[in-house]
């Protein structure tokens, strides 16, 4: 469902910048998740995951390899209107949010204009 929009950038698999509007899109419903000058988790939804969920044991024993929640915690970012997952963290608890995503729109903006970028098939280009 993805749109074909001439001034649109997929940055992840899942994750899209509209330059035009400056926002951060799903590219599965086109939803938007926020302004593309924040970070686009505030948009998401988030599920804190037990890690033994994800990584249970392996052997019953003290040490068992699989991850201790009070050391480590798993972040699950979706879209609010697909539920299509768009980034997983790693974190201890307590840690904020990551802000893993900063691209600076003006000057972006900037060399699209000047012609030093194109953007195809919702990719971006130099120019040569």
């Amino acid at each position: 469902m993805s749109s074909e929009t001439p001034n649109r950038i997929r940055i992840t698999e899942y994750l899209d910048l509209d330059i035009d509007r400056e926002q951060w899109m799903c590219n599965r419903c086109n939803h938007v998740l926020g302004s593309a000058r924040e970070n686009y988790k505030k948009g998401c939804l988030l599920h804190d995951r037990d890690p033994r969920e994800v990584h249970p044991a392996l052997v019953a024993a003290t040490f068992n390899f699989s991850p201790d929640p009070s050391w480590v915690r798993i972040v699950e970012c979706y879209c609010p209107r697909c539920a299509t997952q768009i980034e997983t963290e790693y974190l201890p608890p307590g840690h904020p949010i990551t802000h893993d995503i900063e691209i600076d729109i003006d000057r972006l903006k900037e060399r699209l204009r000047k012609g030093q970028f194109i953007i195809r098939g919702q990719r971006l280009e130099a120019v040569e």
